[in-house]
């Protein structure tokens, strides 16, 4: 398998997850403003929206989106999945949330001036707010950490960084699944992956 990331972008949860199951796979960068891979090939050949993530499996079938990534990856591991006879539809219901009302506000916010940004702040927390009564717990759906809980960590990493007040809860959320040794491995490959790329520029 080849999954295809960009650092510091949402297709670190699908690299998370991805490490969480123990399977084989190659990570590839994308250079997201010119669509190109390392060796010079045009990643719209890949996924022809031009965005990450993508993970390429062994028969070179190409699947795209967070939510479609992260719902394979716990078919194959339902460890990284809620249990019951909903767990599966749970899944959804929260990477949807994520992906829908956390996620894709963030490209309009940058998209706004400064001084416009306030109001879509306020909301971003509040659909984050949503999700505050689960993370009290060591993970979204209990003890176990799942692939929806890469991807809130992503996404709430971002938004601490960027200074939005998410709250103490959050804030420990995000510590706790940072100390994870695959969060770790995550970041160090992203990191030593661009790093040649990014000296030579």
């Amino acid at each position: 398998m080849k999954f295809f990331f960009a650092p510091e972008f949402s297709s670190l949860a699908g690299h998370i997850a991805l490490l969480e199951t123990g399977f084989a796979f190659d990570i590839v960068e994308v250079d997201i403003e010119t669509r190109q891979l390392g060796d010079g090939s045009s990643y719209l050949a890949i996924n022809s929206k031009g965005l990450v993530p993508a993970l390429m499996l062994d028969d070179g079938a190409v699947l795209t989106e967070n939510v479609a990534i992260l719902t394979w990856i716990a078919d194959q591991a339902p460890e990284l999945a809620p249990s019951g006879a909903l767990g599966r539809y749970r899944l959804l219901e929260t990477l949807s949330l994520i992906a829908i009302e956390i996620h894709k506000r963030f490209p309009i916010y940058f998209s706004l001036p400064e001084d416009a940004r306030e109001t879509l702040e306020v909301d971003i927390v509040r659909w984050f707010g949503f999700l505050a009564p689960y993370i009290n717990r060591d993970c979204l759906f209990g003890e176990a950490f799942g692939v929806a809980d890469a991807y809130l960590f992503v996404m709430a990493r971002g938004a601490l960084e960027m200074g939005f007040s998410l709250g103490e809860p959050y804030r420990n959320y995000v510590s706790r699944i940072e100390a994870r040794p695959t969060v770790q491995l995550a970041l160090s490959r992203e990191r030593k992956q661009s790093r040649p790329e990014r000296e030579a520029r």
